[in-house]
């Protein structure tokens, strides 16, 4: 029974798997996610795909999923926010060839699909609101978070024109987005996952009483 217990118990557990992407790092902030946030989600779905497409694939991500998911329409989409194809159903891909990308920044720039899932939220948001100026690399930036980084700092004209306070709410946008992105079940699966859980609790009660009459005559 004691087991049966502990096996309940670490199903409830949250994960505590967080990729924070190179230890103790003191420019990692948290970051303001919320997946139930629909115009941060759609904010964060123009910022990416106006800004971070050009370089970047996101190959597992159909523009139609986005759509639907965002409750974007689709002639909206393809006309604000699909750049690369006429065909709403395929998926995202950058329109810079893979060779030279390495040329011009010294790495095939990675696709994004996944990334907040290999990085992890914190990270992707603390990189993104952590550009500085280093006049010593090839694009005059650098990154508190990811030293000596290959990429330029294409949303620098963004963070002119806005105070530091609106940058960093588009920048959890994007975050937002990409959170989102490298999983797009998620708000499904937890919505599940707690009915699983509260159906394990109920099931517990008769389990107990049963393995009681089991075991009653040994005892």
């Amino acid at each position: 029974m004691k087991k049966l217990i502990i096996a309940l118990v670490a199903l409830c557990m949250p994960a505590l798997a967080l990729a924070a992407g190179g230890g103790h790092n003191p420019h990692i902030v948290h970051a303001p996610i919320n997946m139930y946030d629909k115009a941060s989600l759609q904010k964060g779905a123009q910022i990416f795909m106006n800004n971070c497409t050009g370089c970047h694939s996101a190959k597992y991500m159909r523009h139609e999923r986005i759509a639907d998911d965002l409750g974007i329409d689709h002639d909206i989409m393809m006309e604000n926010l699909v750049f690369t194809t006429d065909k709403i159903g395929e998926t995202i891909i950058s329109a810079m060839p893979a060779d030279l990308g390495k040329k011009w920044f010294g790495t095939a720039p990675p696709d994004l699909t996944l990334e907040a899932r290999l990085r992890g939220a914190d990270w992707l948001y603390s990189y993104l609101t952590n550009f500085t100026i280093d006049e010593s690399r090839p694009w005059g930036v650098n990154n508190n978070i990811f030293k000596d980084v290959g990429m330029p700092h294409v949303l620098q004209n963004m963070q002119n024109e806005l105070s530091e306070e609106e940058f960093k709410e588009r920048m959890a946008d994007l975050t937002n987005f990409m959170v989102y992105m490298s999983e797009p079940i998620q708000v499904e699966r937890k919505r599940l996952g707690m009915w699983v859980i509260i159906f394990l609790f109920v099931l517990l009660i008769p389990v107990y009483f049963l393995n009681r009459e089991y075991w009653k005559d040994v005892h």
